[in-house]
């Protein structure tokens, strides 16, 4: 009988698209307590403010959330 990892139950369900999403979230939160805590945006800092390059940015981490409340809507279903 082949040997059985143990992995969570969430975990094996998550894809590349997942992965992307999670991080970009992370990049969201983390920018957005820097600007509640100390007035600092990270994003704007590193790549202009407003600049195209900037808006990306935050229309990513915008599309990852939509994307998580998707997926963990599905998921959550099944």
């Amino acid at each position: 009988m082949p040997e059985r990892r143990a992995t969570s139950r969430g975990a094996s369900r998550l894809n590349a698209v997942d992965w992307i999403a999670m991080v970009l979230l992370f990049v969201g939160g983390i920018n957005w307590g820097l600007v509640g805590l100390f007035g600092i945006d990270l994003v704007a800092m590193l790549f202009g403010e407003m600049s195209a390059l900037s808006r990306v940015v935050y229309a990513l981490v915008g599309a990852s959330a939509l994307y998580t409340i998707y997926s963990g809507n599905k998921l959550f279903r099944s």
